[in-house]
């Protein structure tokens, strides 16, 4: 499903005033690189923080959600809630989600999607971006950043860094594609490769999946690691996650040596619905640190 290069930085719909914006909540369509609208919500920093912890100003989360979520979902909406203590937050639906255009490529087109976010916060004012993904969108924080980062062959590296981030944090991601171990991973694979099962994403999940496999095949989750460092990287991962076993974050944060933080949480299962608030204050602390 690749067509095109996914190292270019895409651009918004508008261009609001930064000084005024930032304070304000707003809801756009961005348009990616290769013509996809991005159903996209900006928050500034919450009003009612922890004392001892002060949100920054010049910081914000972009967050990308996992396979059949969108902006609007309450787990999206709890995660956008609890990063708003620290910073502000931009959250978005990815193609063939929510009121996005366009159809889900499942984790290969959608850096576009994360890079048009991203270039959106930064036309915002704010001059720290941590990405932060979830399953599917853990494994596109990963591409994205070793191809938008300060590594060699990101963006970031050539001078063009509009799109690129100051530290990812992966959430319950890939190490590898193709991964059938679990029986939920095989139904996920029916979802995407079976008429029926699109017409099931389509109308059961609300997810509308590209018919097309992928060529070429993207760039690995454990292959683009290397490529993200020197920017800060952390890998979260449950010990009871039903869908990836505890052999991919191993192997991420293998690949990721010396640069990258591995935090394997005990009884933690998949993704966003896992992720409880503690947890999520603990990110936080660690991006606010970490980014820049």
């Amino acid at each position: 499903m690749s067509t095109g290069s996914a190292g270019h930085v895409a651009r918004s719909t508008d261009r609001p005033h930064s000084e005024t914006s930032r304070h304000t909540r707003l809801r756009t369509f961005l348009h990616t690189v290769d013509g996809v609208t991005i159903d996209s919500v900006y928050e500034p920093v919450t009003a009612v923080y922890d004392a001892s912890a002060p949100p920054s100003r010049d910081l914000v989360f972009v967050v990308a959600h996992g396979f059949t979520g969108d902006v609007d979902r309450p787990h999206v909406r709890r995660v956008a809630e609890a990063f708003g203590r620290y910073g502000a937050v931009v959250t978005f639906s990815f193609r063939g989600h929510g009121a996005s255009g366009g159809r889900s490529t499942v984790g290969d087109r959608e850096v576009l999607d994360l890079a048009a976010a991203v270039t959106w916060a930064r036309e915002l004012g704010h001059a720290r971006v941590v990405t932060v993904g979830f399953s599917m969108g853990g494994s596109v924080v990963l591409r994205h950043a070793a191809l938008h980062g300060r590594g060699p062959g990101g963006a970031g590296s050539a001078g063009t860094g509009d799109a690129h981030t100051d530290a990812v944090v992966s959430v319950s991601a890939p190490a590898r594609w193709y991964y059938r171990g679990t029986a939920p991973m095989r139904r996920l694979h029916w979802i995407v490769t079976r008429p029926a099962g699109r017409l099931v994403g389509r109308y059961g999940l609300r997810t509308r999946i590209h018919h097309r496999e992928w060529d070429p095949v993207p760039l690995s989750p454990v292959e683009a690691v290397p490529r993200i460092a020197p920017t800060p990287l952390l890998i979260v991962h449950g010990d009871s996650d039903g869908y990836f076993p505890v052999d991919h974050p191993r192997m991420l944060a293998a690949a990721a040596g010396d640069h990258g933080e591995l935090w394997l949480e005990p009884g933690m299962g998949h993704a966003e619905h896992a992720v409880g608030d503690e947890l999520l204050g603990r990110i936080g602390d660690w991006a606010a640190a970490r980014a820049g």
